[in-house]
């Protein structure tokens, strides 16, 4: 679950930081104080966009961490294989904000976005106020229905990507080959030039890395060969050159080396520096020899550089890549000549594949029905607990007209409000406060399948109120029972039946506004349900509801 927000120089907060608690967690405050911000800051740390003006006026950054509890052994297993391992039955996420770039940050491990959204994606699930506004895309249907079904069909959707990964391989080099006669013929001509090319230049692999440190030598050459002759005079030539005047100094310590053991011992030295020298300078003279070269060699050098250097242009980048090209252009060259075998032999691995994706998507098709009657009495359930007692809702299929990697199937929900009305498209008919609570239906069955502890709803209630409030916050209630939900709301319905109140207060003083947040005692919780009941003047009739509204909600939380 979530055990602490902090944030730092976001908008109108210099620096909150606050611990939520199991069950349900409810905020409110006035219209402005920045409750929008609160849950915009817990967005921001799980990799949402952001603009410059976030950060607070006169900051250099803006900085947001989360600390979640992990003990769920499905989490841990999911974040496993992210790489992420709880520290102390922690997980930290964190994102530091600056103009223009963020940095993000899993338990202090710097993380790319991606990685950063995936692990939130097991940790978190966020239901803005407008979100239910996906339930209008049918495009959508079937991705909840299949977030329901999860490891009962995980086996199925991979078989059917793979099939059609085949499917489409094969259709695909299906199309690309057809051709007539003369489309042939040309083709056949174009690939035997590009062969016949390629053989007749001889190509050896590492031939050009080999002639490009020839060519460099060879373009270098004379400056080379004048400074090695200039070497070679330095060491080995007549009158003042190393080796003369090694000869000498030799000659000089020998005349001495009877007379004393040390002065022997240097003798010895020089003689071995000589020794070394001689060796040297054998082998410069060998080095010098290798510059021994002629124009037309240097020409033919040249040439063959540049006809590489052509064929790599035109074909790979390498000698190797071009050779491989070869290979697959005379593979081509085969197909082409028995054209009419290995087309039909194309047509019927095509044909294969397109059985295996039938079988698959069938199977999967299957499944999904199955999941979805079980996820269609789940949801009616769940609405007639939010005050929809004559609803009907069911989810319909139909096939598509081809394959992709999900199958063949299409999903919409259909639902009807109404006693004595048939069930129509969901965006044909509901609402946008209607759509509220549909989506928290889903999302109060999608939670009891998932391993996502921490629910964050903001604003559910928007459009409802009176009856349909106070279910709401009856299923808002059971929801805490088994995950931890965090809750936006203007309601007193609903933050009556907060296990922990948190109220967000807007600070004014010094020439400066920030926005604060702080955990509720009991009367503080009922002056704040009084407050949202009363509106500009608070009587004691109104504190009394709030006290009634309190004590009714813990007698709903027994039951």
């Amino acid at each position: 679950m979530l055990q602490s927000v902090h944030v730092k120089n976001l908008a109108l907060i210099d620096e909150i930081e606050v611990d939520f608690k199991e069950g349900l967690n409810i905020l409110t405050g006035e219209t402005g104080a920045g409750k929008s911000i609160i849950l915009g800051s817990v967005n921001l740390a799980l990799g949402g966009r952001y603009t410059k003006d976030i950060i607070r006026q006169g900051a250099d950054f803006g900085f947001v961490e989360l600390t979640f509890c992990a003990e769920n052994e499905k989490l841990k297993e999911g974040l496993k294989n992210l790489d992420v391992f709880p520290e102390d039955g922690m997980v930290t996420l964190s994102r530091r904000l600056m103009d223009g770039r963020s940095v993000s940050r899993i338990n202090g491990e710097t993380v790319t976005m991606a990685r950063l959204k995936e692990a939130a994606a097991l940790l978190i699930d966020i239901h803005g106020q407008h979100e239910h506004q996906s339930l209008l895309h049918t495009k959508n249907h079937l991705e909840i229905v299949d977030s329901f079904a999860g490891e009962d069909m995980k086996e199925l959707k991979a078989a059917v990507r793979e099939a059609f990964a085949d499917y489409r391989k094969y259709k695909k080099e299906l199309e690309e080959s057809a051709m007539d006669e003369a489309q042939r013929a040309k083709e056949l001509g174009f690939l035997q030039f590009e062969v016949d090319e390629i053989t007749e230049a001889g190509l050896l692999p590492g031939e050009d890395e080999e002639l490009e440190g020839l060519y460099r030598k060879m373009s270098n050459g004379k400056r080379i060969a004048e400074s090695v002759a200039e070497a070679y005079a330095y060491t080995s030539g007549d009158n003042e050159s190393a080796s003369e005047n090694l000869s000498r100094a030799i000659r000089a310590m020998s005349e001495i080396g009877e007379y004393d053991a040390e002065a022997q011992s240097l003798c010895q030295q020089l003689a071995e520096i000589d020794s070394l020298l001689n060796d040297f300078n054998r082998e410069l003279l060998g080095y010098s020899k290798g510059f021994e070269f002629s124009e037309e060699d240097f020409y033919d050098t040249e040439k063959r550089l540049n006809e590489l250097n052509r064929l790599k242009t035109k074909y790979a980048g390498s000698i190797q890549e071009i050779l491989k090209y070869c290979d697959r252009q005379k593979e081509k060259i085969v197909k082409l000549e028995d054209y009419e075998n290995y087309a039909a032999d194309l047509a019927k691995k095509r044909d294969r594949a397109e059985k295996t994706l039938s079988s698959h998507s069938k199977k999967l098709t299957k499944c999904r029905k199955e999941q979805a009657k079980i996820l269609e009495k789940s949801i009616e359930e769940g609405l007639k607990e939010l005050n929809f007692p004559e609803v009907k809702f069911e989810i319909r299929f139909d096939s598509l007209k081809d394959y992709t990697g999900n199958g063949k199937d299409s999903a919409e929900f259909m639902i009807s409000l109404n006693p004595g009305q048939p069930v129509r498209p969901l965006a044909n008919v509901a609402s946008g406060g209607e759509l509220s609570r549909i989506m928290l239906a889903i999302k109060t069955v999608m939670a009891d399948r998932d391993a996502i502890e921490t629910l964050i709803f903001d604003e559910i209630d928007v459009g409802i109120s009176g009856r349909t409030a106070q279910k709401v916050s009856e299923k808002m209630s059971v929801i805490g029972r088994k995950h931890q939900v965090i809750c936006i709301t203007h309601l007193a319905q609903i933050a009556a039946m907060a296990d922990c109140h948190y109220v967000i207060e807007k600070n004014v003083g010094d020439m400066d506004t920030s926005t604060g947040i702080r955990l509720l005692g009991e009367e503080e919780s009922v002056d704040e349900l009084a407050r949202i009941l009363g509106g500009a003047k608070i009587t004691d009739a109104v504190i009394e509801n709030a006290k009634e509204m309190k004590e009714l909600a813990k007698q709903v939380k027994i039951n």
